[in-house]
Parts: C-alpha cells; sequence; structure tokens
C-alpha cells in the first residue's frame, strides 16, 4: 500500500461518486424530515403508533438475536469442534438459509398456518433466515483458533463447558458480536417478511405511510428513526467489542486440534442437525414443492399462474439482477483500488462510507430516491435506469468489499513493473490488473446479483409501471393469499438463487464464498 503518494485526482473523484450516492438518501431524508417542522414532527413522532412499532421492533431483535446467537454458535462449535458425522455436509447445509430470501421463508410458514401471523411467527422466520450471519463468522474464528490455551486448561482439569465459557467464547467475543450485528440490522431493515407475517414494524409502517400519503412526511420521519436504530446498533458494537484483539503471539506452528468425541451424545446432537435442517431448509423448499403441485383453487384465494407473466417476470429479475451487479461492481472498481493501494483520511472517510449502506434499509433508499425524481429528476420517476441506481446504491457495500479483496491479492509489483516497461495506466489495467483480479470482481458481481434478485422493498417503490418481478409477484400472491399461483415464482427465483450461489462457491471456492456473503458488513464496521 502507497501511504506517501497521494491519489491521483482522478480516482479520488470516481471514488467520490459511489461515496456520494450513499450519502444522498441520508441527505435527502434528513431534509425531508426537516420540512416538516418542530410541531407537526412532534405530533407525528410521539404518538402511540410510533411506540408500538418500537417496542415491536425492539423486542423482536432482543429475543431473536439471542435465539440467533445461541443457535448459531451451537451449530458451529459441534461443527468444527467435534466428530460429527457427515461434518461437510452440515456445515453446508447450516449456510443454505442465507440463499433462501427471508420473505420466502415467511411465506412457506404462513401458507402452512396462518396463526404464525404474530410475533412468535416473525421470531421464527427471522431466526431461521439470519443465524447463518453467527455461524459463518463463529465458525471460521473456531478454524482459526489455537487450541493451545484449551489443551492447558484440559490439562487443569476444566471440563468442556467450564472450557467453553472461560476459554473459547472470550475469543469468539468479535465474531460473535459482529454476527449478532449482522442480524441486528438485518431485522432492522427487513420489510417482506414482516409485512407477511402482518407484524408491524417501522419498515412495514414507512411503506403503509407511503402508499396512504404520497407526500411522505410522516414516511420520512419514521425513516430517520430507523437510520438512527441502525447507527446506534453500529456504535454500540464498537463499543462493547472495544479494541480487544485476540490473536497467537507465541513462536511456532499452531497446533492442530483434536475434536472432542461426542459418545452418547451422538445421537442427540444428530437429531439436532436434522430438526434445524428441517425447519429451516426442508419448510421453505416442502411447502414450495408441495403448492406446486396444486391447482390454483386449492389455495385461500383462487388463482391460476399466467405463464407469460412468469417468463417475463424471470426476464425481468435476472436483466435488474445483471444491470445492478454491474453498476454497484464499477462503483466499487475505484473504491477499492483506492483503499488497497493508498492511504490517507480521504481515502479512510470514502472507503468507510461506502460501507454505510449496511445500515440503510432499501425501503429509505427508495423514498429518498423517490422524492428526487419527482421534485427535481421527473425523466426518472419510474424508470428502470432509477432502479438499476437504486441496487447499485443499496448492495455497493458488499461489491467494495469483494473488490477490495480482489485488488488486495494481486501484487502492486507487477503493475510497478509494467509500468517501467512503458505500459500507461489504461494498459496496466487491461492487461495486468483485471486478469488479476478478475476472478474476485467476477465473485463480488455475482454475490450482488443474487441480493438483487431476491430484493422486495425498493423494487415495490421504483419498480416501473408494468413491471413484475419474482418477488414483486410473490408478494402480490401471498398477500392475497394466493399461495399456489405464487409457488412457480418462488420456485423459480430459489432456484436462481441456489444456483448463483452453487455457482459462485463452485468457481471461486466454497470457504471463501461462504464468508464473503457475511464480511461485507464485518469488514466495513471493523
Amino acid at each position: 500500500m502507497n501511504g506517501a503518494v497521494k491519489p491521483p485526482l482522478g480516482l479520488l473523484a470516481a471514488s467520490a461518486v459511489g461515496a456520494a450516492l450513499v450519502l444522498l438518501p441520508f441527505g435527502l431524508t434528513v431534509f425531508r424530515a426537516a420540512e416538516v417542522g418542530g410541531a407537526r414532527a412532534s405530533r407525528l413522532l410521539f404518538r402511540p403508533l410510533v411506540g408500538l412499532l418500537l417496542i415491536n421492533t425492539l423486542s423482536l431483535v432482543a429475543v431473536s438475536v439471542v435465539l440467533a446467537a445461541i443457535l448459531g454458535t451451537a451449530i458451529a462449535w459441534f461443527v468444527e469442534r467435534t466428530r460429527l458425522p457427515g461434518q461437510r455436509l452440515w456445515a453446508v447445509l447450516a449456510a443454505v438459509p442465507l440463499a433462501i430470501p427471508s420473505f420466502t421463508t415467511s411465506y412457506a410458514w404462513v401458507s402452512i398456518s396462518p396463526a404464525l401471523q404474530d410475533f412468535a411467527g416473525a421470531v421464527l422466520v427471522v431466526t431461521c433466515s439470519y443465524y447463518p450471519l453467527v455461524y459463518l463468522p463463529v465458525a471460521a474464528a473456531l478454524r482459526g483458533m489455537d487450541p493451545a490455551l484449551e489443551d492447558a486448561a484440559r490439562a487443569l482439569r476444566c471440563g468442556p463447558v467450564a472450557c467453553f465459557f472461560r476459554i473459547v467464547l472470550p475469543q469468539l467475543r468479535p465474531a460473535l458480536l459482529g454476527g449478532m450485528l449482522l442480524v441486528t440490522l438485518n431485522i432492522l431493515t427487513e420489510f417482506g417478511a414482516f409485512a407477511l407475517l402482518r407484524f408491524r414494524t417501522f419498515t412495514t409502517e414507512i411503506y403503509v405511510q407511503f402508499r396512504a400519503s404520497f407526500d411522505g412526511a410522516a414516511g420520512s420521519l419514521l425513516a430517520g428513526v430507523l437510520i438512527l436504530l441502525c447507527l446506534l446498533c453500529l456504535l454500540a458494537e464498537l463499543r462493547v467489542r472495544g479494541r480487544a484483539r485476540y490473536g497467537r503471539i507465541g513462536s511456532g506452528a499452531r497446533r492442530a486440534f483434536t475434536p472432542h468425541e461426542l459418545g452418547r451424545a451422538r445421537l442427540p446432537v444428530l437429531g439436532f442437525f436434522v430438526v434445524v435442517t428441517l425447519v429451516t431448509v426442508g419448510v421453505p423448499l416442502g411447502t414450495v414443492l408441495f403448492w406446486l403441485a396444486q391447482p390454483g383453487a386449492a389455495a385461500i384465494t383462487p388463482a391460476e399462474v399466467s405463464p407469460a407473466l412468469l417468463t417475463q417476470a424471470t426476464l425481468a429479475s435476472i436483466g435488474y439482477g445483471l444491470g445492478g451487479a454491474a453498476v454497484a461492481t464499477l462503483m466499487a472498481l475505484p473504491i477499492g483500488f483506492l483503499a488497497t493501494r493508498y492511504r490517507g483520511r480521504s481515502v479512510t472517510l470514502i472507503e468507510r462510507t461506502s460501507y454505510l449502506t449496511q445500515g440503510l434499509p432499501g425501503i429509505v433508499i427508495a423514498l429518498a430516491l423517490v422524492f428526487l425524481t419527482v421534485h427535481y429528476l421527473h425523466i426518472l420517476y419510474q424508470s428502470a435506469l432509477l432502479m438499476i441506481l437504486a441496487y447499485g446504491i443499496q448492495f455497493l457495500c458488499l461489491a467494495v468489499v469483494g473488490v477490495r479483496a480482489a485488488f488486495a491479492q494481486s501484487q502492486p509489483g507487477l503493475e510497478e513493473a509494467a509500468r517501467s516497461l512503458g505500459l500507461g495506466p489504461i494498459a496496466v489495467a487491461w492487461r495486468v490488473m483485471l486478469p488479476l483480479a478478475g476472478p474476485g470482481l467476477g465473485a463480488a458481481a455475482a454475490m450482488v446479483f443474487v441480493s438483487v434478485t431476491t430484493e422486495l422493498t425498493a423494487t415495490l417503490l421504483l419498480a416501473p409501471i408494468g413491471t413484475q418481478t419474482l418477488a414483486t409477484q410473490i408478494w402480490a400472491d401471498t398477500s392475497t393469499l394466493a399461495f399456489a399461483a405464487a409457488a412457480p415464482y418462488t420456485a423459480l427465483m430459489m432456484t436462481i438463487s441456489l444456483l448463483a450461489t452453487w455457482l459462485l462457491a463452485r468457481r471461486f471456492g466454497q470457504s471463501r464464498v461462504r464468508l464473503a456473503t457475511v464480511g461485507a458488513s464485518a469488514s466495513g464496521i471493523a
């Protein structure tokens, strides 16, 4: 990394474009909320509805985060620290829920029993959907942990339980807190799952306010509260984690860990893994297969599937996915290169700004862009270009981490050698940098593609008139309880998501991709 040389102004300007687009929704939300006026803002914020939303959101976060932390840590420990039969299979299955959109999981459970449309159902859905965000970083931390301290504790007759809580758990603190933070942010920004569950949170109420009153005053104020909650979570995680670092400082090679024997606990542990897999993976997949085999009249609301609409929605999802991936990756290219090749306050500011999208709900981005285009850029209102731009902003964080990792793995010395041989900047980028960083850039674009094809919130607000994606059609059918009609769209979306994830893992390495899916925000928060 070149800390002495200042980055070129062109590179800084190109990087600042992405950072400015990230700050745009924040600025527009604050501007729109400030227009409301003190008296009206006080009436809108200090009312029973906001108190109910706050109680619902915070109670859901508290219960779900704790359950996800316990479940994710337990699964990670059994997979990484014991002789678990079928260890590799369970490791993969534990990460599969990340490839299943949360509103698809919600659709599956609601179609089984509408009685789950309450707090308990919301806890069940978000825990099943987001516990891998704790499992993946904790498993990685366990895999890289030096077992010397555990061996010493066992030599001092410290039992397995005491050893875990006194030796292992403190070393898992950064990974565990990071995973819990990711679960918290995802719950705060979730919309589709809660809308289908009829569970009121800030995101669902913002959408209702927008549809009921197009001026968006109340929605902007609620969006401001939601942004504040996300930022407070980021600050709280940094405060709790502190500046502690956990690493091995002794000399010598790290010893391999000897897995624990499960003994009599083998069958109960296997039963635990089977139950978790059935609940988190089996129910969504099984429910979709069940409704696929049913006629449209079998659902509560009879409706048939239109093959033409199914084809149109599939092509639209793929097209917008490719467009969003291209825009996010292009915006991330200068930021990733700047962050890996130069140092300085401006570099740090631009990079950290790009990570703010992790705490920025998609519905807030959409509302800000709606306000901008309605009042100042009407030509872009409800256009495909605007929706692709929204995807680029929303998933810029994911792209930046992937691009940054790709450039970090390419050696700067090769670029310097190429320049010394007379190659210009464009030739160096085309002939040296892109071939070296190409696989990583492809991985970044593929991760954004998967995220865009399953995105719902911004799509509902920004989609051009007459445009339907797989996600919005699932929303339309499940909102009317036409579960059989929603099944083909759900099956196609899950197939695209799972297939893209499998191809990504096969092409770029399974462990790298699994960690990249959660490393996007973890790297930014650090």
